[in-house]
């Protein structure tokens, strides 16, 4: 079945860098929106950023400038470039995707388990 798996997480100090991939595998992703989502402790799981599969990226508020959103259809794969990296950025980062953009958590039709990002300051 369809799989999506992230790596990449990890524990860095406040200013530095990660950069997590999310690796598709079951079936062909390039039609799909993909995205990440971030869920800390206590709160929603929210969108972080999401590409249309031509390649259009949307960012949350909280992340524009210093996260940047990548896929290779080639390879099935999205990536997360994060710069800057803040303590409240801190949470566990999932993969998601979706046929059409996933402003909602109903809208993700597959999520990846999970990488943990921890950001200390």
């Amino acid at each position: 079945q369809a799989q999506l798996e992230e790596s990449g997480g990890g524990l860095v100090q406040a200013g530095g860098s990660l950069r997590l991939s999310c690796a598709a595998s079951g079936r062909t992703f390039s039609s799909y929106v993909m995205g990440w989502f971030r869920q800390a402790p206590g709160k929603q799981r929210a969108l972080v950023a999401q590409m249309t599969p031509g390649g259009t990226p949307n960012y949350s508020d909280s992340v524009k400038g210093r996260f940047a959103i990548s896929r290779d259809n080639a390879k099935n794969t999205v990536y997360l470039q994060m710069n800057s990296l803040k303590p409240e950025d801190t949470a566990v980062y999932y993969c998601a995707a979706g046929t059409r953009y996933m402003v909602r958590l109903d809208l993700v039709d597959y999520w990846g388990q999970g990488t943990q990002v921890t950001v200390s300051s």
